[in-house]
């Protein structure tokens, strides 16, 4: 979450009035940030983690686990003691910081500065803030990991967790500490969430109110039920109140908002009180940070698939494996006729999909993207697209622009209406950061050191320090890869939308099938198999055989790669670039042309000159990657349904009582501190975590 800011919000109806306003002034300053960067060169790699964790509080006499809403009090403890902490360490050692987050039980971790391309931060710093006990470093040692520092601080039954969506959010009686009525829900008029579940800055409970207001009605997420044996069919959900009468949403429910044989949300907590684990790359210029992010596109379906952690909502097992629907539908504030449901009349767009979804456009102006990948209807703002073309901007750049400015702002502060858009990016900020995408493409804010950035936004959070270390230095090394040997991931965009479907179905990583380019190689084939499979003493872009240094540290800017000799105009169709692949090909490889990605990364660490303890750290987290993906270890949401369908508790209805819910968590704390073994979820060497509750020993 970024900077917050102080003021006065405005009701929606007040701060429509602004929205042209808004959007005016945001595209002068990102043409402003444009004039003074687009030329900027040479930035180094510089990259950072963001993770979610929420607080449980748990009651071992009523065995209950309940969401501790005590974030403000949490924030300001920690933050004193992370301030005490970075004034008697060196310089050399970036303590971790904490930020609020939407839902008043989440705290948000990064990094206390940006990591860079040295191996011992890709291992050392990069793991011992994520949590993951090692060697290096020891002056970090001192501080610990990020949850083990939160942990330390907290009350003695509260624990800080990695974990993906709370199971028992939203159902009748006490899912949070303290109890609060759902009837004083003023800001989303929820049937299950109290008002007290929000973020109190002024800038949650106005998000949520004006997304409801904008939108005509309450939020509607619906996710099909896991159906079981005693599983009532159809199945209609006795715990919504159906007959409530307090705000004039009450009757949706009943009028066809909540679906039968689904689970029935209503509010922006269900989805922005989940948990999820990103990555942000600092590229060597525009244009490289453009082949980046279009390169990661088809990579976030199959990473949301692999790392799917989230099976139960509100007390009910789902029949999907994954968070990202429920998200986009608890901030879907498109109107009636924006949904193609009336006309247009009082709105300029029909919008297919809501502000927080995968990626519409890929935007790189290099040869491989061919105008047929972006196959899927774009709706823009033509005036802003003519502004930023007239401006000097090509097609692809102003239309990305473009389509996210068809969006309204949703919360405006009438002390930041005026601004001076040489030196501030905040009304361009607004729209960019409620666009909640799989990717984010991040120019530079003003006035600062910082530059063309790239955020990967699609995996869940994982359970362990361990995974979400895995999967952070999984992505680091593809991306470096992917620039590396310039491979060529383009479909059509559709099919990763597509993908986007399929990764949140359950069972998707073992079972399912995913679209992915068949030959992934711009260069000839001997070159190809040189990048997949030799030692990286050959060069893997042009397929020399001669011998080059190998580099200590990972890098940027990659020489983009030439056209093919023979130009572009023997190229297959595109319907013949891709074909459906299992997530084991996709990963481990299929074919001459596809040697998948996890050897795409061995061959870039081949590359790469690494001392034997750090390549041996590294492999640990790429061999729990790969036997996630050839299924020899389960994901966490089919170990969670695993664990709740074999409950003594469970009575195969598809309901998560409190008693399983408790159990679930107290099993997920213990499988984090290494007191519990998981045959098929984790390496047989794992050890996790302190071993004591509250410990921040290394």
């Amino acid at each position: 979450m970024g900077l917050l800011s102080l003021g006065t919000p405005l009701v929606w109806d007040e701060a429509k009035k602004y929205a042209d306003h808004v959007r005016t002034h945001g595209i002068t300053q990102f043409l402003h940030i444009w004039d003074c960067l687009k030329d900027r060169q040479g930035d180094e790699l510089l990259w950072g983690d963001e993770i979610e964790y929420m607080v449980v509080s748990f009651d071992d006499v009523e065995k209950n686990a309940k969401l501790s809403l005590r974030q403000t009090e949490i924030l300001a403890k920690l933050n004193a003691i992370v301030d005490d902490i970075s004034a008697d360490c060196p310089k050399s050692i970036a303590v971790p910081k904490f930020h609020p987050e939407y839902g008043r039980y989440m705290l948000e971790s990064t990094p206390g500065a940006p990591y860079t391309g040295s191996i011992p931060d890709l291992l050392s710093r990069a793991i011992c803030a994520i949590g993951v006990n090692d060697a290096f470093w020891s002056d970090f040692a001192l501080i610990g990991s990020r949850r083990n520092l939160a942990r330390k601080h907290l009350k003695p039954n509260e624990v800080p967790m990695s974990f993906t969506s709370f199971p028992r959010l939203g159902v009748p009686g006490q899912f949070t500490e303290p109890y609060f009525d759902p009837s004083d829900a003023i800001s989303s008029h929820s049937l299950f969430l109290p008002e007290e579940i929000t973020n109190p800055h002024a800038r949650f409970p106005t998000l949520t109110a004006n997304i409801r207001r904008r939108r005509g009605s309450k939020v509607a997420i619906n996710l099909p039920i896991f159906l079981d044996e005693n599983t009532p069919r159809p199945f209609i959900d006795p715990t919504i109140p159906w007959d409530r009468n307090l705000y004039p949403e009450d009757p949706e429910a009943k009028l066809g908002a909540a679906l039968p044989d689904h689970i029935y949300m209503d509010a922006m907590g269900f989805g922005m009180g989940c948990c999820c684990l990103q990555l942000t790359f600092q590229a060597c210029n525009v244009t490289e940070a453009r082949r980046l992010y279009d390169g990661l596109i088809p990579i976030g379906p199959i990473m949301l698939a692999l790392t799917a952690a989230s099976p139960i909502y509100r007390g009910y097992l789902a029949d999907v494996d994954c968070r990202w629907n429920v998200i986009a539908g608890s901030v879907d504030d498109r109107t009636e006729e924006e949904r193609g449901l009336k006309p247009l009349k009082e709105n300029r767009f029909r919008i297919p999909k809501s502000r927080y979804d995968s990626v519409d456009l890929y935007i790189s102006e290099q040869w491989m993207n061919r105008p047929e990948y972006n196959d899927n209807p774009l709706p823009y703002d033509e005036g802003i697209y003519d502004r930023l073309r007239k401006h000097g901007l090509d097609d692809l750049l102003s239309k990305h622009i473009s389509h996210l400015f068809i969006r309204d702002p949703l919360v405006i502060f009438s002390e930041t209406i005026d601004q001076d858009d040489t030196s501030s990016s905040d009304h361009f900020e607004n729209i960019q950061s409620t666009n909640w995408q799989t990717l984010r493409f991040k120019p530079p804010p003003p006035n600062s050191g910082i530059g063309w950035r790239v955020e990967f936004r699609s995996m869940e959070v994982q359970m362990t320090d361990f995974e979400n270390a895995a999967f952070a230095v999984f992505i680091v090394l593809l991306s470096r890869a992917i620039l590396s040997f310039n491979v060529n991931f383009y479909m059509p965009i559709s099919k990763v939308d597509v993908n986007m479907g399929r990764a949140q179905k359950r069972g998707a990583s073992t079972s399912g099938k995913f679209y992915f380019r068949k030959d992934v190689y711009t260069t000839s084939h001997s070159s190809a198999t040189s990048a997949a499979s030799t030692s990286g003493t050959s060069s893997p872009v042009d397929g020399c055989s001669s011998p080059r240094k190998k580099e200590k540290k990972l890098r940027n800017c990659f020489p983009a790669p030439p056209p093919p000799e023979d130009g572009l105009f023997n190229r297959l169709p595109v319907e013949e670039e891709y074909e459906e692949m299992t997530m084991q090909e996709i990963m481990n490889g299929k074919g001459p042309n596809f040697p998948g990605l996890l050897p795409l990364v061995d061959a870039y660490l081949d590359t790469l000159d690494i001392e034997p303890p750090h390549l041996e750290r590294i492999q640990k987290y790429l061999n729990l990657v790969r036997r996630r993906s050839d299924g020899r270890l389960l994901t966490a949401a089919t170990w969670i349904r695993d664990f709740v369908t074999s409950h003594p508790d469970y009575k195969k209805d598809s309901v998560v009582s409190q008693t399983i819910n408790y159990d679930l968590l107290v099993a997920v704390d213990e499988i984090e501190r290494g007191v519990r073994t998981t045959p098929g979820f984790l390496p047989a060497d794992y050890e996790g975590g302190n071993r004591d509750r509250g410990s921040i020993g290394l």
